[in-house]
């Protein structure tokens, strides 16, 4: 099933009006980058981001963590030395979130700095804080970050394995994936570790059937090999049809 990412698509509306856009565009689903300016929003932002999906009758199925400055180059607080209690304090509150709408998949992007003993400590707090709303936390790969240092599903792994929580899995990101070179191929194989999957054609970033990525070939493997839950639409509108959701 398709969720729609409500940072990439439906940019020219406000935030607020894109989950029922997404509705209306036949989505039942819908996934977000962390939807507000700060990682301590005030409570009126955050009740308005949840009536909005409420009222959208749509299921937050995929929410990010606080992960700085994006625009600037800012990909993740997990790694970033110093900002340990603020990244603690966004993950409470950001499970909470989670818990109130039923969404069980985090995204906490690693950060730019190289994965230290505070990392992993930092990732096992989200996996815990989680655990308590039966939530997963994800870590995924990143292209066009060059100080990003997990580029491919084998570095994302390590460190899964390392921070040794069951639920801390793989976000397959195919775009991010395929461009930085990975072989998707092997994905089929590591369906356990997988707990999201994202998709945009390669190159561009568009819509499936924009660029040269085989993405259903892709996801008919993964599915094939007992992957069963969402597949994210993160990409930037090219055609600006959803035609695209019938060859799946």
């Amino acid at each position: 099933m398709f969720d729609a990412n409500l940072s990439m698509l439906f940019t020219e509306l406000p935030l607020l009006e894109r989950p029922q856009a997404a509705r209306a565009a036949g989505f039942d689903a819908v996934e977000i980058w962390w939807p507000f300016a700060d990682a301590v929003p005030e409570t009126r932002e955050i009740e308005a981001f949840e009536s909005a999906v409420e009222d959208a009758g749509v299921r937050l199925v995929g929410l990010n963590f606080y992960a700085g400055d994006m625009p600037a180059g800012d990909r993740g607080l997990t790694s970033w030395p110093g900002r340990e209690t603020e990244f603690r304090t966004n993950v409470e509150i950001t499970v909470a979130i989670a818990a109130r709408l039923g969404c069980r998949t985090l995204n906490a992007l690693h950060g730019n700095f190289e994965t230290t003993a505070q990392t992993i400590s930092n990732y096992r707090f989200a996996a815990d804080i989680a655990a308590e709303a039966g939530a997963q936390v994800v870590i995924e790969p990143l292209s066009g970050a060059p100080k990003y240092p997990i580029k491919t599903a084998e570095q994302a792994f390590d460190v899964i394995e390392e921070i040794d929580r069951g639920n801390v899995k793989l976000l397959a990101d195919l775009y991010h994936l395929a461009t930085n070179g990975d072989d998707l191929d092997i994905l089929a194989d590591h369906v356990d570790l997988i707990g999201h999957v994202q998709i945009a054609d390669a190159p561009g970033r568009g819509e499936p059937g924009t660029g040269e990525l085989d993405i259903f070939g892709h996801l008919a493997k993964l599915r094939a090999n007992g992957y069963t839950g969402f597949v994210g639409a993160e990409y930037k509108p090219v055609t600006h049809s959803f035609a695209w959701r019938d060859q799946a």
